[in-house]
């Protein structure tokens, strides 16, 4: 979802004015915001002081409240209430939430799947082609269990997003860019402890280009479905052990 642009017209209506200064100033701040939520420079649990992101944003605190209502909507920041008080805190990593996030990414990417499954074999062909280089990339990480986190969320997510480039409509993408840095959260905090799982989701690919390039559309929509579903479980593991982030 992107702020709209207003665009006004002068007194004789002959001239457009510039584009409305809020709406272009809330547009970056919900994407700065966002960033540093996701980047995790915004931690799990803590506060978040509109004066302060203000001043680090250098910003009016006028976009920088309507940023946060924004990202509260969305699920980034969450109203925290005690006996005394409310504050907005940074939404919390949970295991309850990303099993759903990763639940509904899995749909989203499953319809784009069935999509690129019913393309001419040429265009399946040459989908297949771009999915196994940035699999093959990651397959070498996995076997030699060296990799830099960076490049295998690089790899990984561009795996995931050619899906949706080449069998997402205009609807299923918007969904799928709501979605998608909010798993992103999970990945960069529990990244570096579920490397030595890379081989399960290496292998969950494999089955999803060889259904691509058969024209299946079943079962590339399931396979993309147990990609996201069995990398819930590997990560639930993973946060079972080194526990939830800012949930207390």
């Amino acid at each position: 979802m992107e702020a709209p642009i207003v665009k006004r017209t002068g007194g004789n209506g002959s001239k457009p004015m510039a584009k409305a200064e809020h709406g272009t100033s809330l547009a970056t701040a919900f994407r700065e915001i966002r960033e540093l939520i996701v980047h995790g420079k915004l931690s799990p649990g803590s506060w978040i002081l509109e004066a302060e992101l203000a001043e680090r944003l250098n910003m009016s605190r006028t976009p920088v409240r309507a940023a946060i209502q924004w990202l509260q909507r969305e699920g980034y920041i969450l109203e925290h209430r005690n006996a005394k008080k409310s504050r907005m805190i940074v939404a919390p990593l949970t295991q309850e939430d990303a099993s759903e996030l990763y639940l509904i990414i899995g749909r989203i990417e499953g319809i784009a799947g069935r999509s690129i499954a019913l393309l001419s074999a040429p265009e399946r062909n040459q989908i297949c082609s771009e999915l196994r280089m940035f699999n093959e990339k990651l397959e070498v990480i996995s076997k030699d269990r060296d990799g830099n986190p960076g490049e295998i969320f690089e790899n990984d997510r561009s795996f995931h997003r050619l899906m949706i480039k080449r069998g997402a409509g205009a609807r299923l993408t918007n969904l799928h860019k709501a979605i998608e840095p909010q798993t992103e959260r999970y990945w960069r905090l529990y990244a570096s402890s579920i490397i030595k799982d890379l081989h399960l989701s290496v292998a969950e690919h494999h089955e999803v280009i060889r259904a691509i390039g058969a024209g299946d559309p079943d079962a590339v929509e399931r396979g993309l479905q147990t990609n996201w579903e069995h990398g819930s479980i590997r990560l639930g593991r993973v946060i079972q052990i080194f526990g939830e982030r800012g949930s207390w």
